[in-house]
């Protein structure tokens, strides 16, 4: 995967700044992300006992989770384009993903399968969810087995497989036409709802979602559609680092991301789950990005949101489980006021939280760190020295017997300079 290190270096340049300085902010946004996530999801947990507040805070979330994913996506390509290093390779790079993502995913996968095992449930497509190989089939149980949220890792998979390959063509690209191609990504991803209802028989709606099981998978889950948006973050990082970013500052970015949410409140709803946001998010991620690298910071970049954000995949992969069961420890149909339903979700986000931290610090953190890095290169074997040769006689000192300077090696009372021609 290596980067070419000339245009790596130009890029640089022009940039007028390392591609790897640190963006605290799109740290601290991580958690922010996933704190939509787990409003969406609170939505089916129905805490609230009045209609009216249960349906308004289902419709005020309901796009919540989508917008969630869909940043995480954008995010995890303009990152690793952004740190990219002209001497890694692809082997260093695949290491370091695997011990990054997979075992934080074998951990909540034996806590999940445990919690159905523990409520009787059946773990359809449990081997493809552990292998993370779920999301090429449309299948909804299949999908969203075991421990729900992670198909998305099941996308990311994909994209890491991917990236090395990736990288080398996005680096191709021309400086010039860099926006050029952030608009046929955005195209293209717009076209998504259109193309699945062309390529794909829509079967009848899930009862839970109003599109079908289908265009669900093809719009939502099938890592080539969404690998759109991977690489959409990927020429994002290129058009900043290359100092070609013309986009809003981060406060108009972020008031456009509310108004691309409304516009996803109204659209069909397979526009609505990637296509009215993916700009605004877009937009959001690279001028975050761009106030970090001029100094100017944001919110999002402060130490307390920045530790957040290192918890977030924790969090992301443990809040699920703790709404379902923890919802079923107190009763799986029981419902409150607004006062207790409000105090129930922060109970199971503060539970959450307790039990990412853990998982990060304990687990997470240190695999990454002791098993992602590359292992030391094995030193060469000690060459043996070649042996010494013993050292050359020192000739004879001038005056010593048998030299030309000695009064012997001439006749006596003999003058002039020597014979052999000396000095």
């Amino acid at each position: 995967m290596a980067v070419h290190a000339r245009e790596a270096g130009a890029a640089t340049a022009a940039a007028g700044r390392p591609g790897g300085a640190r963006l605290p902010s799109l740290t601290g946004m991580r958690f922010a992300a996933a704190l939509l996530v787990f409003l969406f999801h609170a939505t089916y947990e129905h805490v609230f006992s009045d209609p009216g507040t249960d349906a308004a805070f289902f419709r005020l979330f309901s796009k919540a989770g989508w917008v969630g994913v869909s940043f995480f996506f954008l995010l995890s390509g303009f990152l690793l384009t952004w740190s990219a290093r002209p001497d890694d390779t692809a082997r260093r790079f695949w290491r370091r993903r695997l011990w990054k993502i997979y075992p934080s995913h074998v951990l909540t996968f034996a806590l999940a399968a445990a919690l159905l095992a523990w409520t009787g449930q059946a773990l359809p497509g449990a081997v493809r969810n552990l292998l993370l190989v779920q999301t090429w089939v449309p299948d909804v149980d299949v999908i969203l087995s075991v421990n729900p949220v992670s198909w998305s890792l099941a996308c990311e998979a994909v994209f890491y497989l991917a990236f090395p390959l990736l990288l080398r063509l996005v680096l191709r690209i021309r400086p010039d036409r860099l926006w050029w191609w952030a608009a046929g990504l955005v195209a293209a991803i717009l076209c998504v709802p259109l193309l699945a209802s062309a390529v794909l028989p829509a079967g009848p709606e899930m009862w839970w979602l109003a599109v079908s099981e289908e265009h669900y998978w093809f719009v939502f889950a099938f890592p080539p559609v969404r690998a759109l948006e991977f690489v959409l973050g990927m020429v994002m990082a290129r058009i900043l680092w290359t100092g070609r970013w013309r986009g809003p500052g981060l406060a108009l970015a972020g008031l456009m991301l509310p108004a691309g949410y409304a516009v996803a409140l109204v659209v069909p709803f397979a526009y609505g789950m990637v296509a009215a946001t993916v700009v605004p998010l877009a937009c959001l991620v690279t001028a975050a990005a761009a106030a970090d690298v001029r100094g100017n910071g944001s919110p999002f970049g402060s130490r307390a949101m920045v530790r957040l954000g290192e918890v977030s995949f924790a969090f992301y992969l443990l809040h699920r489980l703790v709404q379902m069961y923890g919802h079923r420890v107190v009763g799986a149909e029981r419902s409150w006021g607004l006062v207790e339903g409000t105090g129930m979700l922060l109970l199971w986000l503060a539970v959450t939280l307790a039990l990412a931290w853990p998982l990060y610090v304990f687990f997470e953190r240190p695999l990454t760190r002791r098993m992602g890095a590359a292992p030391a290169p094995v030193p060469p074997a000690p060459v043996p020295p070649a042996p010494v040769p013993p050292p050359a006689p020192l000739p004879p000192a001038p005056g010593a017997p048998g030299t030309p300077h000695h009064p012997l090696a001439r006749g006596a009372g003999e003058s002039g300079p020597p014979r052999d021609g000396g000095s």
